[in-house]
């Protein structure tokens, strides 16, 4: 394994501005990111209460389903006695979702190591699960590549109803018929068969989506101690009653604080990551495992078709003795998150780098700071195949994002038909063009109306050399399929669908190439957060 640093264009303004320390961003974020910025944070924390005994028991309780390592056990053990954290979190995708899901659990590892070593502190790594999320459709499927092209896999079980992915139940045999298409696409090497158990192990194990993603996560990442916990947990909401009537009791003045710093940020050029408007209560309450987005309307909270509808008393009452019944939203995840865990830094995508600075305010709304923004590290993974391709047609991987190898792939196109064939089927067709004018000048002359006909005839032979020129070129990239392959190669895993690897793939592909070590070796390269694109040749 050998890691090295390549410079991509800028895509992302905002984090382009956030790394250059921009005047712009300094609004929006409660600290830069910098040592000084984490010792004040870590300063700030320990003036501030958690119920550390309370929380450190709850992720305990909910990681022992899973298996605790020692190294966990360890982490839960210094968070019950005041150590501080580095929270990252995304949705429970199927085989743990795209890559950057693995790469953010593998940025939050790296800083809180990183920091405990700075500040000469104790600070864990924790995944915060989004599984009160109800989109489903985002994370019931992954692609493979399949004949040197992406190929989405769906695993197409559904409900029609909003269920929180922690509700959602798994139909098994339909995931097993998926992982199978899945592995079958991967093809066999000599990890496949002990990975292809692992995974059905934790099928097995599982129930929900958010089961199947933490076992599988956890199966990733026990032994770099990496701790978990599930947004839709019922003790964890338990524990959350009180911050749910905070943010009940400051409702409408969180969301004029959102309107009003999403039209700043929007100003500044960034954009409306939220759209927020002043009547969203940014809860949803739970019925049966559905959502429902909850909005203020004439003084009550209800949802969009008034069929849940409560008075803020009634409300109140449902945070004090049935809190599992609400869930967050985008905009008071962070909040809750930042009221139940003493969140040192919070490592997120690009996406939620945007949305997370219109929130400055709320924070102060309640009280409460923002943490430090720790955007995710950015890896991708190359193949030794992929490797010696890129050798061979001297491409570099900056090039591969540029186009190149699209470029080259039609240039060696270009280069290798047949153009005297060409040449010739274009003679046919302009002494057909010739021969049907001089038809159409005869039959004027003899007053014969039959040009519509003519014109269709002459069609005829148009789609016909057509079809045969294709076919033609068809014969050709047959012929040279297997250098056509290696450019779609290239591009298919570096560069897939026209995006960056780490939103395409799950981690098992390439799992399945390096062997069951891959995770533990990552977590072992000199990787650190700051503005850089990692690329890890296998």
């Amino acid at each position: 394994m050998k890691l090295e640093q390549v410079e991509l264009p800028v895509s992302n303004q905002l984090l382009f501005d956030y790394w250059s320390h921009s005047e712009k961003v300094k609004p929006f974020y409660q600290y830069e990111y910098n040592d000084d910025a984490f010792v004040l944070r870590y300063n700030y924390l320990k003036e501030q209460f958690y119920d550390s005994q309370q929380l450190g028991n709850i992720i305990r309780t909910f990681m022992q389903q899973f298996g605790l390592s020692k190294k966990q056990e360890e982490h839960i053990h210094q968070l019950e006695n005041g150590a501080v954290a580095v929270v990252g979190g995304q949705q429970a995708g199927v085989l743990t979702g795209p890559l950057y899901s693995v790469h953010k659990a593998i940025s939050v590892i790296l800083l809180a190591k990183e920091q405990s070593e700075k500040l000469g502190e104790k600070v864990v790594p924790l995944f915060w699960i989004a599984g009160e999320d109800h989109d489903i459709e985002e994370i019931n499927h992954t692609y493979t590549i399949v004949d040197s092209m992406p190929k989405k896999r769906v695993y197409g079980e559904r409900s029609h109803k909003k269920l929180m992915a922690s509700k959602t139940p798994l139909q098994k045999e339909q995931l097993v018929q998926f992982i199978d298409a899945v592995f079958k696409d991967y093809g066999e090497t000599e990890y496949t068969n002990d990975l292809y158990h692992f995974v059905l192990r934790m099928v097995e194990q599982s129930e929900t989506f958010t089961q199947f993603f933490a076992h599988t996560m956890n199966g990733l990442f026990q032994t770099e101690g990496l701790l978990m916990i599930d947004a839709a947990y019922a003790p964890f909401r338990k524990y959350e009653s009180s911050f749910f009537e905070k943010i009940i009791n400051h409702n409408e003045q969180i969301a004029m604080e959102v309107v009003a710093q999403e039209k700043a940020f929007d100003q500044a050029g960034y954009g409306t990551p939220i759209n927020a408007v002043v009547g969203n209560a940014n809860l949803f309450y739970v019925k049966d495992g559905e959502r429902f987005l909850l909005e203020r309307k004439n003084g009550d909270f209800q949802d969009a078709s008034g069929l849940h509808k409560f008075t803020k008393e009634h409300l109140l009452d449902i945070a004090l003795t049935n809190p599992e019944q609400l869930s967050n939203n985008v905009v008071t995840r962070p909040l809750m998150q930042e009221m139940t865990i003493p969140v040192l830094a919070f490592v997120g995508g690009p996406g939620e780098l945007a949305y997370w600075a219109t929130l400055k305010n709320a924070f102060s709304a309640l009280n409460l700071q923002m943490p430090i923004l720790a955007p995710r590290l950015n890896i991708s993974l190359m193949t030794r195949k992929v490797d010696q391709l890129l050798a061979d047609f001297q491409l570099s991987m900056l090039q591969v994002i540029e186009g190149g190898a699209t470029e080259q792939k039609e240039q060696f196109i270009n280069s290798v038909q047949d153009v005297e064939a060409k040449n010739q089927i274009e003679a046919i067709h302009d002494s057909l063009q010739q021969q049907y004018a001089e038809l159409m000048t005869h039959l004027d002359a003899q007053q014969l109306n039959l040009k519509s006909i003519v014109e269709k005839n002459k069609g005829y032979h148009k789609k016909q050399l057509d079809y045969l020129s294709s076919k033609i070129e068809q014969q050709v990239r047959i012929k040279h399929d297997k250098t056509i392959r290696q450019f779609n190669t290239i591009s298919a895993e570096l560069y897939p669908n026209g995006t960056l690897q780490e939103r395409v793939y799950n981690p098992f592909q390439y799992l399945n190439l390096y062997g069951p070590s891959l995770i533990e070796d990552l977590c072992a390269l000199p990787m650190k957060i700051a503005n850089i694109h990692y690329v890890v040749r296998l």
